[in-house]
């Protein structure tokens, strides 16, 4: 044995642990006490993470080390946090006995730059890790990270060095989401000037997106400042995503209603979808002149899954081109429609459309429909288009039909 290998079991002997002896040999029912030693240690570590929640340290050291001692799957996750928690009760040297062998102990974990940082952490005598003394950019941005939430007003000058800096364009976009965390009124300050393209305008768009994801009553003021302020088509598309990341739907309706742009109110139409608006999405396709507008709106209300609605359109859509489409999103959506679309199929006198049916039978994978069709119908070209999209869809049901076909 190493002595490196010693290390966990020092520590763990004085946390009052004992590790078991290292196995001489499969034995009866070892199988079975590795199996039930998993399922321990994942439910310690468990139990673990959520003292963390609660701050409850020293319950989280004994969980951690708990998951140790079984040597559970996450033994290297594990160390961080039984380190992490010894910091917080004060005890910085048994901390550091436990990250500065994990490098040689966990090669290769995904880990290792949280336990550096917070070796670093350590290293600084409880405060959070000084950025400037590293090189690493990620173990910096760690480091700055610490300080948002225990010293940002030392932190947003060092994030704003690093967004005028030469650094990398992903580090740049890291500080740039440390920075929207913060709410002291200078990293609000930074974000806004960013967002508006008043500074590092190729981070714009990345701004933008950031004050959707962390939202608030300020950051969709922000966001409707900058879409009311601006013509540039592609940046109001990206306040309008950032609307639908805030949950802001009101605004993005508003967008959809009185926007002079079709584009724009496709646009809108679109998020509306991702955000489940139906009934509203159904009241902006009545009231919308705009073809091009109206494919979004059916496009919003296939996001949505409003089947009903689609349906609707496929039987009295009175445009050819719209009614189409709404056909053409009845087959994605799935088997669930396939009752609607075989009525539709049945009282339908359009040739072409009668067409689109079948093809959104095929999108299905609906091979009963097509089965159906080929055997009942008594219009030739639309039999042929049946059995021509059986042919093609490597289906038992399928090929069993066209087997008995050519017998036939």
């Amino acid at each position: 044995m190493t002595v490196r290998s010693l290390v966990p079991l020092v520590f763990a002997a004085a946390l009052g642990l004992h590790l078991p002896a290292p196995a001489r040999g499969a034995e009866p029912g070892a199988e079975e006490g590795r199996k039930d030693a998993s399922a321990e240690a994942e439910k310690r570590y468990k139990a673990g993470t959520k003292a963390l929640d609660d701050e409850r340290w020293k319950d989280a050291e004994t969980a951690f080390a708990e998951v140790l001692r079984l040597h559970g799957v996450r033994s290297d996750a594990a160390t961080y946090w039984l380190a992490y928690s010894l910091n917080k009760q004060g005890r910085k040297a048994d901390a550091l006995a436990l990250v500065r062998p994990f490098g040689s102990r966990y090669p290769g974990s995904s880990w290792g730059k949280e336990v550096r940082a917070l070796e670093l952490e350590i290293h600084e005598g409880g405060g959070p890790a000084n950025p400037d003394a590293e090189s690493d950019e990620e173990l910096k941005l760690m480091a700055i990270n610490s300080l948002v939430h225990t010293d940002p007003e030392r932190a947003v000058p060092l994030l704003e060095k690093i967004l005028r800096g030469r650094g990398s364009d992903e580090m740049k976009e890291r500080a740039l989401f440390v920075l929207a965390q913060s709410g002291s009124p200078r990293a609000r300050q930074l974000i806004a000037d960013v967002a508006r393209g008043n500074a590092h305008p190729d981070l714009q768009e990345q701004a933008l997106h950031y004050l959707g994801v962390f939202g608030g009553r300020e950051n969709r003021q922000l966001l409707e400042e900058i879409y009311r302020g601006t013509s540039n088509v592609q940046i109001k598309e990206q306040v309008l995503h950032s609307y639908m990341v805030a949950g802001d739907r009101e605004r993005v309706l508003e967008a959809a209603r009185s926007e002079k742009s079709a584009e724009l109110r496709g646009e809108a139409a679109h998020q509306l979808g991702v955000m489940g608006a139906r009934a509203e999405l159904w009241q902006l396709y009545k009231s919308e002149r705009v073809r091009e507008v109206k494919e979004a709106i059916i496009q919003g209300l296939f996001v949505a899954g409003d089947t009903d609605h689609v349906l609707e359109l496929a039987r009295s859509e009175p445009d050819r081109e719209l009614k189409e489409e709404a056909i053409q999103k009845l087959g994605v959506m799935g088997m669930r429609t396939a009752p609607a679309l075989l009525e539709l199929y049945r009282t339908e006198r359009d040739l072409e459309l009668r067409k689109d049916v079948i093809q959104a039978f095929f999108v299905q994978g609906n091979a009963r429909a097509l089965i159906d069709i080929a055997k009942t119908e008594k219009v030739r070209e639309l039999k042929e288009e049946a059995v021509q999209k059986l042919s093609v869809m490597n289906n038992k049901e399928a090929t069993d039909y066209l087997m008995q076909f050519l017998k036939d």
